[in-house]
């Protein structure tokens, strides 16, 4: 693996109309926001800039008074990529500059994780992107459909990630653990723009998992295994109590 350090900026999608949990960025974890917790979580990372991409002037307003970089994107944005999109052209980022792609919703994404989806992009230069994934080790997981899986090939590229639990253990051996997909990317500015502007692909419409676009068009995907924890995604308000506890758990 390379040692070089590749520059890059890291972009966070804040959108305020959650159907599951409106207003969720501006949620509060212990003494901070949970959009601020994010922010801070990238700026321990190598990132040479962390920009926040929000819908929502209260959101724009609230990171910028904390100090941080946010920029306005339209409001009718389809996913969290069209909106990274959207900033990327709004920053005018050139199409060669990596960017991290850093769910707003990770309040405990560890900085090293960041560093490194970019490292293993920087050392796949004909990979469209890479992600991370961890080896679920609590069973009750597995069917859970909020919790997106993933299998890899024997050089660590995807070849599907889905809400269902694969790969499908027939004999119950428990031979082949089962990954859990880390909400987190890092692709080069110019192929996020040509992803966004292709159609979603019928599995990513059934999946509702947007990266599978990039499979069903031939890319390749690079996802380096995480042996640390990633703490709590906050989806919906039993996530939310659940990060609060966590972090609580961390201060004390």
């Amino acid at each position: 693996m390379s040692s070089t350090q590749t520059d890059f900026t890291v972009v966070i999608p804040a959108r305020h109309g959650s159907t599951r949990l409106p207003g969720k960025p501006l949620l509060a974890i212990g003494d901070k926001s949970l959009i601020q917790h994010v922010c801070e979580r990238a700026a321990q990372s190598n990132a040479s800039r962390v920009v926040v991409a929000t819908d929502h002037e209260e959101i724009l307003q609230h990171v910028t008074g904390h100090g941080f970089e946010a920029v306005m994107t339209a409001g009718s944005c389809l996913s969290g990529t069209d909106r990274i999109a959207e900033a990327v052209a709004a920053l005018g980022l050139g199409d060669d500059e990596m960017i991290v792609n850093l769910q707003g919703d990770e309040p405990f994404m560890p900085a090293t994780v960041i560093n490194q989806v970019v490292r293993a992009l920087a050392d796949a230069p004909e990979a469209a992107m890479s992600t991370a994934c961890e080896m679920i080790t609590d069973t009750a997981m597995y069917s859970r459909a909020d919790v997106v899986k993933v299998v890899r090939n024997s050089n660590g590229s995807a070849l599907y990630f889905s809400r269902s639990v694969i790969p499908h253990d027939r004999d119950g051996d428990g031979a082949h653990p089962v990954y859990r997909h880390l909400g987190i990317y890092a692709y080069r500015a110019g192929y996020i723009k040509h992803f966004a502007s292709q159609k979603p692909c019928p599995l990513e419409l059934a999946e509702k998992l947007e990266q599978l676009r990039a499979l069903w068009h031939g890319e390749r995907i690079v996802v380096s295994e995480v042996h640390e924890s990633t703490g709590i995604g906050v989806d919906t308000i039993e996530d939310l109590e659940l990060a609060r506890q966590f972090y609580l758990q961390g201060k004390s």
